[in-house]
């Protein structure tokens, strides 16, 4: 691999405008195609095997359009009623023009007979509910505000105050992330600046991951297009875009600085820099990649498209490491020590700094060290023992959007549960002669008599007698436990009693019950998901380190620091501690793919910091330096870098605090507080205080395990030493001069 990238960084540097002008030309023409095809992310889930998607498959050829679900326009005046004549015909016109509107199949009015249960008692507030004739992810938000304004502008002029809920409301309410990528981009700035020393030094990785950022985002909505697209997932590309493609560019610049201080020629620092440096970063971006798409595992459609989203992230980032950051290295040249903020140090007998100290420290006390990095860990994942997965709750929603408003309208008129309706799908072994059919009649009242049940709607059959549906309104809000169980209950108890003997099978679908089963999928599958990163990452530390201890010291360590991370997460948004410094009114429940997620994203970047660290050690090992020597070596040597790597992480995460979904929120604190504890307990204080306990034996690896594995090198440092070799080698001499006498 090293002289594939050093042939690769050679070319970028010598045809530097040409590279810099295809980079630009492609991220300008991906970002043009995507703002022309629109946004097209969706929270639509196809869950094979479960009770939802069974809902859903049964009511689509009968009932297509209710197999998408309903949007309610909520409709509220502070005084009068929408009865009073000045409201009626506004709310009357709006029902006929959002009907008019594209895509919508029906709109149920709640003045007419029909939609007399979306009127509140008070008759202040109401509201049309909207089904749409195609799946709502089809829908673009341009269309979204076409069809919400169909029915604001009448409204709006009465004097009606107007919001959405539902698909349609969550498609519109997208809070703005650019506030959050500009505070992490601003403190990586700060951060690099201290780092490189100079002004000029600190815009390349900032200039790299922006372009990358720009053609990973236009690639991601232009794949909307093409699959069911989570609409978080751009949210989520942005976060590790920007914090891998920082990073990576520093461990580069960071090289090409100690070539350049080694007296190496100019281009050929830069292209040392990307074929050494460059390799852990391929190495690294390919563990995270393959985390990443290794989500597919879990055979949830969602969950493997948000994988590769994310992953999609990574390798541009990799690719802009490896090729763009050379070009505009060899563009800039020189000038890469323009704007010095600090003066170079050019002390021989430099004094002892904090981390040789702590690194001295730690090789004197190890069992005192990995004791008091395990008494903070192990604490801090006792809440991990009561995490429970969740679901999206619109109502932890900033109170600033439709969404939201809509949401609380709705919860206080008319009941949380009717914000998230149960569908309960029934098919028919022998056809029903009407809707009193004695099956259905008792399906619908022993449903509507189950605890926790609010109300049913009237039942609605087809044509053929085969179909039916109807709701279920829950007395909790959709993201409740409640209503968790009360799905859980209607399946294992109440339909099963109602099914017996009467030649039909009945399914509790629609919006809530998906993100129950979701939930109970993902949390069946987590095991399984934990153990294939684990057994991938194993696999590629031991081909980089050829040692079997390593790696499982790695994992070991990993899961620790994930599972502190975990703890905080429930701490934070499970039980509500400090939810008011977060934006949060109160505690929210974790979203079931968000500790998936977060396993597979810091798995990958905590591997970077390990193989970072252990080939610092190892390099040292391979001098000839004791064990012990050799640990304190190789984290004075790589701690500053792993440290800056990680601050600009944990402020690229941790500024996504700022975003108004609650989902975002459980991302950046979740991945911030985990690189904080890998960065500095893990990495900096109980792997290195575990090496030095273990001394020779951490380089074991069997015999047979030897000779199998191939042998590979992350920096390929060999490969230079091999052409250094190789120049050194003297001519062959010709015929000796005759000895003059």
């Amino acid at each position: 691999m090293t002289g594939v990238l050093y042939a690769v960084a050679r070319f970028c540097v010598k045809r530097r405008f040409v590279v810099l002008g295809v980079w630009l030309l492609t991220a300008v023409a991906l970002v043009t195609v995507a703002h022309r095809l629109g946004d097209n992310t969706s929270d639509n889930q196809s869950l094979p095997g479960t009770g939802s998607q069974r809902a859903t498959d049964t009511l689509g050829k009968s009932f297509p359009d209710q197999a998408n679900g309903s949007s309610p326009i909520v409709l509220h005046v502070s005084n009068g009623k929408l009865t009073d004549s000045k409201y009626a015909n506004a709310v009357n016109e709006a029902a006929s023009d959002v009907a008019k509107a594209p895509y919508v199949a029906s709109v149920v009015n709640p003045l007419t007979q029909q939609g007399a249960s979306a009127l509140s008692k008070n008759q202040a507030t109401g509201y049309l509910s909207v089904t749409l004739s195609v799946n709502p992810g089809a829908v673009s938000v341009d269309d979204a505000h076409k069809i919400i304004d169909a029915a604001a502008k009448p409204a709006e002029a009465a004097g009606i105050q107007v919001d959405t809920g539902g698909q349609l409301g969550q498609k519109v309410s997208k809070p703005a992330t650019e506030s959050s990528e500009l505070i992490g981009i601003l403190a990586a700035m700060v951060i690099l600046t201290f780092t490189f020393g100079t002004v000029v030094a600190m815009l390349l990785p900032i200039l790299t991951a922006i372009v990358g950022l720009a053609s990973t985002l236009s690639i991601v909505g232009i794949l909307s297009h093409a699959a069911t697209v989570s609409t978080v997932a751009p949210t989520l590309a942005t976060m590790i875009g920007l914090g891998v493609g920082i990073d990576y560019a520093l461990f580069i610049v960071t090289r090409h600085f100690r070539g350049l201080e080694a007296g190496l020629d100019l281009d050929e620092s830069i292209a040392r820099a990307a074929a050494t440096s460059g390799g852990a970063v391929v190495f690294a971006g390919g563990t995270v990649t393959i985390a990443l798409v290794s989500l597919a595992v879990a055979n949830i459609p969602l969950v493997t498209t948000m994988g590769l989203m994310a992953a999609v992230a990574v390798v541009v980032a990799v690719l802009a490491a490896v090729t763009l950051l050379p070009a505009i290295l060899a563009v800039v040249g020189p000038r890469i020590n323009s704007l010095r903020v600090r003066g170079r140090h050019r002390d021989p007998h430099p004094k002892p700094g904090l981390w040789s100290k702590l690194a001295h420290e730690i090789a004197r006390w190890p069992v005192l060290a990995g004791l008091a990095a395990l008494a903070i860990l192990i604490p801090l994942a006792v809440p991990l023992l009561s995490l429970n997965l969740g679901q999206k709750d619109v109502g932890a929603l900033s109170s600033t959007t439709t969404a939201r408003r809509a949401y609380d309208l709705i919860s206080e008129n008319f009941g949380p549960g009717v914000n998230g309706p149960l569908i309960v799908a029934v098919s028919l072994g022998s056809p029903a002669s009407g809707t009193s059919d004695s099956r259905l009649s008792t399906l619908e009242k022993d449903v509507s008599s189950t605890s926790g049940v609010a109300a049913v709607t009237p039942v609605q059959l087809d044509k053929s007698g085969t179909t039916a549906y109807f709701n279920a309104i829950a007395k909790s809000a959709p993201a409740d436990q409640a209503t968790a169980n009360l799905v859980n209950t209607l399946r294992s108890s109440v339909i099963p009693s109602a099914e017996k003997g009467n030649n039909m099978k009945a399914y509790v679908g629609g919006t809530t019950a998906s993100n129950v089963d979701l939930a109970s999928k993902i949390s069946n599958k987590l095991p399984l998901q934990i153990l294939v990163v684990i057994g991938l990452s194993f696999l590629l530390l031991m081909l980089a380190f050829r040692t079997v201890v390593v790696p499982l010291q790695a994992a070991i360590m990993n899961v620790l620091s994930i599972g502190a991370a975990y703890g905080v997460l429930t701490a934070i948004f499970q039980y509500g501690w400090l939810h008011g410094l977060i934006g949060l009114e109160g505690s929210v429940p974790i979203v079931s793919y968000v500790p998936l997620f977060m396993f597979a994203i810091l798995f990958g970047l905590s591997m970077d910091y390990e193989v970072f660290l252990v080939s610092q050690i190892e390099e040292h090992v391979h001098a000839g330096e004791s064990n012990r020597d050799s640990v304190v070596s190789g984290l004075i040597t790589s701690a500053r870098v792993i440290t800056a790597a990680a601050t600009i992480m944990v402020f690229v995460f941790g500024s996504f605090v700022l975003n108004g979904d609650p989902t975002v929120k459980q991302f950046g604190i979740g991945l911030a507080v985990a690189v904080i504890l890998d960065a500095t307990i893990v990495r900096c204080l109980l792997v290195p205080a575990l090496m030095i306990k273990m001394g020779k034996f951490n380089w074991y690896i069997p015999r047979w395990v030897d000779r199998v594995l191939p042998h590979i090198s992350i920096e390929g440092a060999e490969y230079f030493e091999r052409r250094e070799r190789r120049r050194r080698v003297p001519e062959p001499a010709g015929e000796p001069e005759p000895v003059k006498a």
